[in-house]
């Protein structure tokens, strides 16, 4: 975790289980449910929002697409050459570029998994890549997406 104060930090302790996680679900449904029955004048707003001049519910919300994050990307590819070549050249014309690239070894001709982080980009040309990547014939079901958020400011 991330302190404004503090910098990184690190928890550590026994990890959740069946019990722990339902019960940690459990209050959390509870306090929306009496967040929605009560004045919550005495507590911290949901995300902190307190005190704000505007009012939140009436700020515009971007679409989608225009978000711009880094990515985190997995995909089973033929262990062929030129595959990852062309996966990479399918990122480099929507303007993505790649971070970190891991390609795990395989027999030749058999499915490798792919796993790439992505400098931060539009929501919009991640979306044009990923079909692209999608349908090459090396390319074996679908691409796993996961959005990379940074807690530090302007990046």
């Amino acid at each position: 975790m991330m302190g404004d104060a503090v910098g990184p930090t690190l928890y550590y302790g026994a990890g959740a289980g069946a019990e722990p996680t339902a019960s940690a679900v459990v209050a959390d449904l509870l306090d929306v449910a009496r967040d929605i029955s009560t004045e919550h004048r005495y507590r911290v707003p949901y995300l902190a929002f307190s005190g704000i001049d505007e009012d939140v519910s009436q700020l515009p919300i971007m679409p989608m697409e225009d978000i711009i994050t880094a990515y985190y990307l997995r995909l089973l590819a033929v262990d062929r050459p030129g595959v990852l070549a062309r996966v990479a050249t399918i990122l480099s014309e929507q303007g993505i570029s790649i971070e970190a690239l891991i390609q795990k070894e395989a027999t030749e001709g058999e499915l490798v998994p792919i796993i790439l982080l992505t400098h931060r980009t539009k929501e919009k040309q991640m979306n044009a890549a990923i079909r692209e990547i999608e349908s090459m014939a090396d390319i074996a079901g679908p691409v796993t997406r996961i959005r990379v958020e940074s807690l530090s400011e302007g990046e």
